[in-house]
């Protein structure tokens, strides 16, 4: 996919309602005041003897550059949020709302944007050091904690 054709589906989830209860659909997931959606992803790492790792990490790093650009020419400058310390709370116990926890066991920050009512957010997300680099964006109501 583009550059725009990633805007067009940040914007698409924009007008999206959210629905009263988490739906995941291929790379999609929405729930109660957010929607995620993988916009890429890299090839995975199990067979890998290193070398694959590197170029998809700049293949993956370049996406999301082009797309935290036009982002940030669209709605201006970013915030770097890092979600490391919700992880942390997280696993002490505290109740981190989605999608914040979702995104805490996957990335270490995101950049965030205001748009009228809704943070957007894009990051590069990766479940495990095997598994592949996913380029993912989102929507939300509801706050950073």
């Amino acid at each position: 996919m583009t550059t725009a054709e990633h805007l067009d589906t940040i914007d698409r989830l924009r007008v999206t309602a959210f629905p009263p209860e988490p739906v995941r659909s291929g790379g999609q997931s929405s729930g109660p005041g957010h929607h995620l959606v993988q916009l890429g992803r890299t090839r995975d790492f199990w067979e890998d003897d290193g070398s694959g790792r590197a170029e998809a990490s700049d293949q993956i790093a370049a996406e999301y550059g082009a797309l935290t650009q036009a982002l940030a020419d669209r709605w201006g400058d970013q915030q770097v949020f890092s979600v490391t310390s919700l992880l942390d709370r997280g696993f002490e116990g505290e109740e981190i709302p989605e999608p914040w926890g979702v995104v805490s066991n996957t990335t270490d920050h995101v950049h965030l944007w205001r748009a009228g009512e809704l943070w957007l957010l894009a990051y590069v997300a990766q479940w495990g050091t095997e598994d592949p680099y996913l380029l993912m964006a989102g929507v939300t109501v509801i706050d950073p904690p």
